[in-house]
């Protein structure tokens, strides 16, 4: 385990926290939820950390990923979705189509970001759009559970997908720097560890 696989962890469990939040309170960490939408959008960052603009962009994605190594305060919505969304990764990459379909869309959203702006209802939409006919097409299906009222708004659905679409991103990014499943089983107390030393540090930084 090391610091970029820990971050990468960390931005996948941000994504789909932002997801549970959207789903059972219809709102989210705006500052979190802009990190994580940025990093579907940086494709060829030069490190793990530039994917998300700096380490204090994924502080709700450490606090989260601490928590469920230390099994304080666990969400099992959030580990659910997050082992989830782990192996849908896997899934997509046995679809070479989709994930060509996948690129092209976000390129296409990016078009619209340097237009609208990254976190418009328009980019929002189009990613929500990119998820639902890519993604959602493989099994396993990531389930969401929340508050009905919330789930039947269309904007609030919109950031969901596009949180969940920002968890793959992070989900690939764990792949690309070696990390496995497993190893969240051997080294628990080594990735919480490090996850807590970015975290104050990132704290520090930020005041």
């Amino acid at each position: 385990m090391n610091e970029e696989r820990v971050l990468a962890l960390a931005g996948l469990f941000q994504a789909t926290a932002l997801a549970q939040q959207l789903a059972n309170e219809g709102r989210c960490d705006e500052g979190a939820f802009e990190a994580s939408l940025g990093s579907v959008f940086r494709i060829d960052a030069p490190s793990v950390v530039g994917v998300y603009g700096d380490v204090a962009g994924v502080r709700l994605g450490l606090r989260n990923l601490i928590s469920q190594l230390d099994e304080t305060g666990r969400d099992m919505a959030i580990t659910r979705m997050a082992v989830t969304v782990m192996r849908l990764e896997r899934s997509l990459a046995r679809h070479g189509s989709l994930l060509g379909d996948l690129q092209q869309g976000i390129v296409s959203a990016q078009r619209q970001v340097e237009h609208f702006g990254k976190d418009s209802p328009q980019v929002i939409k189009r990613l929500a759009e990119l998820y639902a006919s890519t993604l959602s097409t493989l099994k396993p299906r990531v389930m969401v559970t929340g508050n009905p009222q919330q789930l039947q708004q269309s904007n609030v659905v919109e950031k969901v997908r596009t949180s969940l679409l920002a968890a793959v991103r992070s989900a690939v990014l764990w792949r690309q720097v070696g990390g496995r499943q497993w190893q969240l089983l051997l080294y628990r107390r080594q990735c919480s560890m490090l996850a807590r030393g970015l975290l104050t540090g990132a704290t520090l930084d930020n005041g």
